[in-house]
Parts: structure tokens; sequence; C-alpha cells
């Protein structure tokens, strides 16, 4: 699944995934990758500064993320380039969204916000194993093969 969203001239793609390989659902953990692609679609530069992230995780816990940049870096985007990179958050259930905005700035000083849409974070479905006790009728004889 991909998600898009273009604001103020720059266009930002969101590529979700669930890891497996770095989740432990039986301990109630969920790694979720993603990977953005900003692009700048208009004609004037434009340097990301910040970011801002709500994560939302469905056994009702929210968390805010502020900071400078995404992974280290605040790219300077000219018209027609596009940055591209990949992180990472790790919920307590299978499912969640993480939603946000970037803060750039123009070169005349202008700050404006690029908003990212609203991406679902869906791993596996988890069912919790009942127990052979659970499939019986409670009429049912336990001794009687059917």
């Amino acid at each position: 699944m991909r998600y898009e969203k273009a604001t103020e001239g720059i266009r930002v793609l969101v590529r979700p995934d669930f890891s497996l390989a770095d989740s432990d659902p039986a301990d109630g953990t969920f790694v979720f990758s993603y990977t953005i692609n900003m692009e700048n679609q208009s004609d004037v530069a434009a340097q990301l500064l910040f970011r801002h992230w709500r994560i939302h995780d469905s056994v009702g816990e929210d968390s805010m993320v502020d900071g400078e940049g995404v992974v280290g870096e605040q790219p300077i985007l000219n018209p027609g380039e596009s940055h591209e990179y990949r992180s990472y958050c790790v919920l307590r259930s299978p499912h969640g969204y993480m939603e946000g905005h970037y803060t750039f700035v123009r070169p005349d000083g202008e700050q404006f916000r690029v908003e990212v849409p609203r991406f679902h974070l869906n791993g596996p479905l988890v069912i919790p194993n009942p127990g052979p006790e659970a499939f019986l009728d409670d009429d049912e004889d336990t001794d009687v093969l059917h």
C-alpha cells in the first residue's frame, strides 16, 4: 500500500511495511518500517527543517515525535529533485497509523508546512490460542469420538 499527498508543491509518498524479522508478536512487539519519498514539484527550492509525527497504536496509545530533519538530515530540494529515506516505529499491537507534517523553508525565509498523509500500519492477524477445550460444547462428553 502507498499513500500520497502534495502540499505547497512538495509531494510526499509513503510506503509502510511490517517487519516480521524484527518483531516479536508473542511479546507484543510489532516493528513497522516506512519509506518516504518527497519531491519538490514547485519552481522554488525548499529545505526540510523539522518533522512532527503522531503515532497511534491500536491499544489506545498515541505518541508524538518532534525533531530536526529526518534521519539526521535536512535535505535541500531544488525544483524537480527528490529525497528518500527509510525509518521505523515500534507498536505494542499489530495495527496503528502514523500521520504528521514537515516544516520546510524557502530561500526567502518563508516557512511552510507539508502534510504527510495518514498511513496505516497493518501487521499480522494475531489470534490467541484458546486450547482444545474451547472447541467442546458444555454438554459434550469428552470421552466420545464423533
